[in-house]
């Protein structure tokens, strides 16, 4: 008994070192397992053969590209719509509203002829204090939001014209004259900011263009030029699809000429005001109440269609990193910048020109189209003048690639030669009413067209050039353009009733002046003459976030910062002190500017993040000991 016992107990003492067999078998199968995903996530997380990383990079940067054209396209098309629905519109109600039958029989004693009047005057005379507000409105709101604001304004006064009252009508009058700065200031910053992208997305392996440098000069003029003649091409055709409503629906209920015209006895050079004598009954019958209605409902329809395109298919003109460092300068800054950058005499001698084109397009769609065309041929030609006068615009804008090739100067030259001897022409020509050939009128639009698409597209691209490498102006430069098309637009208001002669001669002496200024800036310019360019202030960021790496110590006054801190503040108060002039001093700042690019301020800022924390630990551990 004893001996069993012993071997019971060696028995029990061996069990305990012999492994089951089942177990052994599990751990050498997780083993293997896990060797299995191992191999598994180093094949799936290592270099794939396939895998071509240069050319992935291409193929992102292709698609920019492509996303870049589809931004110009998008904003064109949606200015074109805007613009087609907000003159076919107008035009029609103020054909609508001179009738004294249409007046007396729909609205009685409300009287729409002042209604007009005050509409009109919102429209011409409130766009004289867009340079106060849009600077401000276009950094609040980003380029992109404040085109499709604006565009929202125009829908708003096709949407009043449902109900035809003075304070539904009057009231967004005013707010189209108030949108119409920001509008295009929002437009020429746009379509120049595409072209300043895709030169980005095109070089994305320069080195300035990886740091976010001023771009070198004249390295995206190519891509202004092309983009400036899209957006002109596809815009100039507004003035063929405003004349729609008109030439379909108005067209057949006009009297004839010969009613029209009956009091009206000289036309062009020899009247005064718009069309002296001109009957005050234009309609046959009037059209139906519900036939206006569905015309507005269709207009309304495309006003809401331009700013779905504004809203999705536009794309932002600048990243958010840069929209914050736009807005960070301070509101009292960009409030004044608009009038710091009239010191530079290229925008001053430029001015001239800005107020002629805000000119010779009024003149041409009402002083010519009125006062020549329907004087002479009777109101049912005026669409077919206006649409030969869009057309040849469109087609027209497209020399302006010749810049490509040519000298900067061609453009605004030869728009000016065209339109100086159709001024001296005009002048002299005075056609009979009631049987004035239909011929030269046509002629006359199409030459007019042609100097048009040369003057506009060349101002714009101008600007552009000027000023392609200073992308935190371009809101200020194209405001100071539009606002001067603005105070164009406000004396053509004003002169109604002039002579048309003296309208002419005012024409003429501003298109010379404008020849003369533009002669005298491209002469300094090419004497090297400096220019002053006011001082941008450097962004300054109170709110903490993933973009501006700062301590956020709740605890800290002001009192207690480091004189480190301090130091390093002072000096770079110290470093943008002085402004920037003259054209090699712009240049040589923005390749020089490695310092204000976003990764190197981040650089800076994590660094004095890092050296504050330690300092903090340097400061726990003397406490701890």
């Amino acid at each position: 008994m004893m001996e069993a016992s012993d071997e019971e107990d060696l028995i029990r003492e061996a069990d305990p070192l012999t492994a089951p067999p089942n177990g052994g078998m599990n751990e050498l199968l997780n083993v293997g397992q896990e060797d299995n995903i191992q191999g598994q996530m180093d094949e799936f997380l290592g270099p794939q053969a396939e895998y071509n990383e240069e050319e992935e990079e291409r193929k992102y940067y292709r698609r920019k590209r492509l996303g870049v054209i589809k931004n110009v396209l998008a904003a064109s098309f949606g200015a074109m719509i805007v613009y087609s629905v907000y003159m076919g519109l107008l035009q029609m109600q103020l054909i609508l509203h001179y009738d004294m039958t249409y007046r007396e029989v729909k609205y009685s004693n409300l009287g729409l002829q002042d209604i007009d009047r005050k509409m009109l005057m919102g429209i011409n005379v409130t766009p004289i204090i867009g340079l106060l507000y849009t600077p401000v409105l276009i950094r609040f709101l980003g380029t992109k939001w404040m085109m499709f604001l604006a565009s929202g304004i125009y829908a708003l006064f096709v949407s009043t014209n449902y109900w035809e009252r003075y304070y539904t009508l009057v009231p967004s009058a005013v707010a189209i004259g108030v949108a119409i700065v920001p509008l295009w200031a929002s437009l020429g910053n746009y379509i120049t900011r595409m072209a300043q992208q895709y030169y980005e997305y095109a070089n994305y392996k320069e080195e300035h263009v990886q740091e976010q440098k001023k771009l070198p000069k004249g390295a995206c003029h190519s891509y202004i030029i092309v983009f400036q003649s899209v957006f002109n091409i596809i815009f100039s055709l507004s003035f063929v699809f405003a004349e729609l409503p008109m030439r379909l629906v108005l067209n057949g209920y006009l009297r004839d000429s010969r009613h029209i015209l009956h009091n009206v006895n000289k036309c062009g050079a020899e009247i005064s005001g718009v069309i002296p004598g001109f009957n005050t009954t234009v309609l046959i019958n009037l059209p139906r109440s519900m036939l206006l209605i569905q015309v507005e409902s269709v207009l309304m329809g495309f006003a809401f269609l331009s700013m779905i395109i504004f809203l999705v298919l536009c794309g932002p003109a600048y990243r958010p990193t840069e929209e914050i460092d736009l807005r960070s300068i301070g509101w009292g800054n960009i409030f004044q910048l608009p009038f710091k950058h009239l010191r530079d005499y290229r925008l001053r001698l430029l001015c001239p020109f800005f107020i002629y084109s805000g000119f010779e397009v009024l003149f041409a769609i009402k002083g010519f189209s009125l006062s020549y065309g329907v004087c002479g041929l009777g109101l049912d030609k005026l669409w077919l003048l206006i649409v030969v006068y869009g057309l040849s615009c469109s087609v027209f804008s497209s020399l302006s690639l010749c810049l490509l090739r040519l000298p900067r100067w061609v453009c605004l030259a030869g728009g000016a030669a065209v339109h100086v001897a159709l001024l001296v022409a005009l002048m002299v020509i005075s056609p009979k009413p009631r049987v004035a050939s239909l011929g030269p009128l046509l002629v006359i639009s199409v030459l007019w067209g042609l100097g048009t698409a040369l003057n506009k597209t060349g101002v714009s691209t101008l600007l552009g050039i000027l000023y392609a490498e200073e992308k935190e102006r371009l809101d200020f430069v194209y405001t100071i353009y539009h606002w001067f098309q603005a105070i164009a637009i406000f004396i053509v208001y004003l002169w109604s009733g002039l002579p048309m002669r003296a309208k002419l001669s005012i024409l003429l002496a501003t298109l010379l002046l404008a020849c003369y200024c533009y002669w005298v800036m491209e002469r300094r310019l090419a004497s090297k003459v400096s220019y002053r360019l006011p001082r941008i202030p450097r962004p300054r960021h109170k709110v903490k976030g993933y973009r501006y790496l700062e301590e956020d110590n709740s605890d800290e006054s002001d009192s207690e910062r480091s004189e480190e801190d301090d130091e390093e503040d002072e000096k770079e108060d110290e470093e943008h002190v002085v402004e920037e002039m003259g054209a090699e001093g712009g240049e040589e700042g923005g390749q020089d500017g490695g310092a204000d690019s976003p990764r190197a301020r981040r650089r800076g800022v994590e660094g004095r993040w890092q050296r504050r924390e330690g300092n903090q630990g340097e400061r726990e551990e003397r406490k701890g000991g």
